[in-house]
């Protein structure tokens, strides 16, 4: 049986340092895909921008600078307040959003109650799914067994 963390949150998406808007956001974690987390931004469209990335990133991210490329995280200060920074890269533009760090920190723990970090092969079902797939089948016998007869005969004949 798989399970779905969800969240719903708002975000700050940074337009300027004196500027942010505020964005509508869902943070979704799947023990069917144990290794990702899944923000969902409503940003007005008909359908919401999604991201995927890895939790472990996430983790990180909590409690120092993290990340390459398209996704990097960091902690910081903002007017007394603990945030998460999450700057996100594609070919369509790049964005910075502030996430509230106490609300993703309280989402995240949940996460790791349900899939402690090390255990998430075991819900892959890697080995089921190999077993399932190496098991053999009565088809298999066909193949075992030589469909034509030898050129040489048992009984001498030619």
């Amino acid at each position: 049986m798989h399970s779905v963390v969800e969240r719903e949150l708002e975000l700050n998406l940074v337009l300027s340092p004196e500027r942010t808007i505020p964005v509508p956001a869902r943070l979704t974690y799947r023990t069917a895909d144990p290794y990702a987390v899944h923000i969902s931004f409503h940003i007005g469209s008909d359908t919401p921008v999604n991201w995927t990335f890895a939790r472990e990133l996430l983790v990180e991210g909590v409690f120092r600078p993290c990340g390459h490329g398209d996704v990097r995280i960091w902690p910081t200060k903002i007017d007394g307040r603990t945030v998460l920074c999450v700057a996100l890269s594609s070919p369509d533009g790049d964005a910075l959003l502030e996430a509230p760090s106490a609300a993703v920190s309280a989402w995240l723990e949940r996460t790791l109650r349900l899939v402690p970090p090390g255990t998430e092969t075991d819900r892959l079902g890697i080995d089921a799914g190999l077993e399932l797939l190496l098991a053999p089948t009565p088809a298999d016998d066909l193949w075992l067994r030589d469909p034509w007869p030898s050129d040489e005969s048992a009984d001498g004949e030619s």
